[in-house]
């Protein structure tokens, strides 16, 4: 019986609550996640099956001062796994919460708060490769040309553009959908 699994999985930087679901019901299943890597490899091992709570956090201040960080989880009673691509990944037993919808966040500003700092860390630099690199390539590399390859540039281009327009979109709606719900 195999012992450990890879599963490949692609979350973007606003699906951080899909991302703890999904590890939360391998968990549920008996597969403990260890690590996830590059090209979205979530690592998992066999374990007995176990209602455990997972939380991202998307801190990079905090890993300036990664032991005091740290600290302050375990402190609250949740183990640390791993940091990747700005979130640090954390877990909990929900038979050691004390409330089944206890979280790292202890109310909805330092959740928000969270959500600024992905807006800060992720979104702002799109923001910034968007306007100044895909968009004027859109528009330079229009079919209008003459070449045959023009045309499958601009697609290139056009697709990268919708792409970002989505990323920005889902990330816009999702930040306004939490920002009423408080």
């Amino acid at each position: 019986m195999k012992d450990k699994k890879i599963m490949v999985r692609f979350f973007n930087i606003v699906q951080w609550r899909q991302e703890q679901d999904y590890l939360r019901a391998q968990h549920n299943m008996g597969w403990k996640f260890v690590k996830v890597n590059a090209l979205g490899c979530y690592h998992f091992e066999k374990c007995e099956p176990e209602d455990v709570k997972y939380q991202l956090d998307y801190n990079p201040e905090g890993i300036a001062h990664k032991a005091e960080y740290i600290q302050m989880f375990s402190d609250c009673g949740w183990e640390y796994m791993q940091d990747y691509v700005g979130y640090s990944y954390f877990r909990k037993p929900v038979s050691e919460m004390q409330n089944k919808d206890e979280e790292i966040f202890c109310d909805d500003s330092s959740r928000l708060d969270m959500m600024n700092r992905v807006f800060k860390g992720r979104i702002v630099p799109l923001i910034i490769l968007f306007f100044g690199v895909i968009l004027p390539q859109l528009f330079m590399n229009s079919p209008v040309g003459y070449r045959d390859y023009s045309k499958v540039i601009y697609i290139f281009y056009l697709v990268c553009t919708a792409i970002y327009l989505i990323m920005f979109l889902s990330f816009a709606y999702q930040y306004w959908k939490y920002k009423k719900s408080l």
